[in-house]
């Protein structure tokens, strides 16, 4: 419907609904999830240390909401499972009291958070945390791109490379300068770390009942997984 607002929301099963576009409380920043919600504290983790981020970092969503009965108690006969999920958080407190997403995110400086990666799809290259979704973004902004999942594949230098696994629009064939092009075009918009040193042309990609690349699929086909 025309001049109606969308608000989005961002949850998880274990959470209720945290962080959320709202236009009737700020201004919504497209491509941002929005700001945490009343009654939750959200914050960016260094998945090693634990840590809290500054803006700008990219790191693992970590949640503590204000009641606990919104928070869930534990997966039900694996103790395991649910210690993994749970951390003192960034002031060391609370034993517990910070459920971790396994969702990757970075904070702006005006409290936003943007969206990178499932954790599991993070790629680590020369030292470096990578979303496989900004540059995705990047490759798909090419007119002969329909879609293109991106993976890190293993690097004997680099620990990982990044590899652009991509289904092109109908009427296009892959070839050598096409690659070249996305590539260049992918070098321009990204830093060196980032940018797809290998390009597949595929004939139609892995996706989930919602339309979502499964890069876990993807890395299965590397014989990664």
């Amino acid at each position: 419907l025309e001049g109606v607002p969308v608000n989005e929301y961002y949850g998880q099963t274990e959470l209720n609904l945290v962080v959320a576009n709202r236009s009737d409380w700020f201004d919504v920043r497209p491509g941002s999830m929005g700001k945490p919600l009343p009654g939750y504290e959200v914050t960016v983790l260094d998945p090693e240390t634990r840590e809290e981020l500054p803006p700008g970092e990219v790191g693992e969503i970590a949640v503590r909401p204000g009641d606990e009965r919104v928070f869930f108690r534990e997966y039900l006969g694996r103790p395991e499972a649910t210690t993994g999920k749970r951390t003192a958080g960034p002031d060391g407190e609370g034993d517990g009291a910070w459920f971790l997403t396994d969702d990757l995110a970075r904070r702006d400086e005006d409290g936003y958070l943007w969206f990178e990666s499932r954790a599991d799809d993070v790629i680590l290259t020369s030292g470096y945390r990578v979303g496989p979704m900004e540059v995705e973004s990047v490759v798909l902004e090419h007119p002969d791109v329909e879609q293109v999942g991106v993976i890190g594949v293993p690097d004997e230098t680099r620990g990982e490379h990044i590899k652009a696994c991509v289904e092109t629009v109908d009427g296009v064939t892959g070839d050598d300068d096409l690659r070249a092009e996305i590539r260049e075009r992918a070098r321009d918009r990204l830093a060196a770390y980032e940018y797809p040193r290998e390009i597949e042309f595929v004939d139609d990609l892995p996706l989930t009942s919602s339309g979502k690349i499964r890069r876990v699929e993807l890395r299965e086909r590397e014989g990664m997984e």
